[in-house]
């Protein structure tokens, strides 16, 4: 329940995107996006996704659609779980550097993120994502 409460605050937030007043970047920099993925390992309450099936997912999913770069983190979570038991998990954060409003990326966010639920039996997939001032 956390967790979907969580994902429609951050949708809820999406929707505002359009409310922000224009970011305003040093010289050098462009105003884009970031989107922070979280995708946990675990399926069940077992370790699942193994490097190799993330490197997998990543070739067949994630690349195709966003072929301009990404970055892979290895990373851990924490959470309250049912019974209020500690529950943790590996995790892989995937960081994206995407132009400033593009619904087209929403969308493949998306089916990154649905892909990664039903290929893997997740409850959810979290998402981050924020203005930014980017320069390379």
């Amino acid at each position: 329940m956390r967790k979907a409460l969580a994902l429609m605050s951050l949708m809820a937030l999406a929707g505002c995107a359009s409310l922000e007043p224009r970011l305003s970047c040093a010289a050098g920099e462009e105003p884009m996006r970031t989107a922070q993925l979280f995708f946990g390992q675990n399926i069940g309450d077992k370790p699942g996704v193994s490097d190799a099936d993330f490197r997998k997912f990543t070739d067949e999913i994630l690349t195709p659609r966003f072929p301009q770069g990404l970055t892979v983190l290895d990373g851990g979570g924490q959470w309250t779980g049912a019974e209020n038991k500690l529950i943790r998990e590996a995790a892989k954060v995937v960081v994206l550097v995407l132009p400033a409003a593009n619904g087209e990326n929403r969308r493949k966010l998306g089916e990154v993120r649905q892909a990664y639920v039903e290929r893997f039996h997740q409850d959810s997939v979290m998402m981050i994502s924020q203005r930014a001032c980017v320069s390379f």
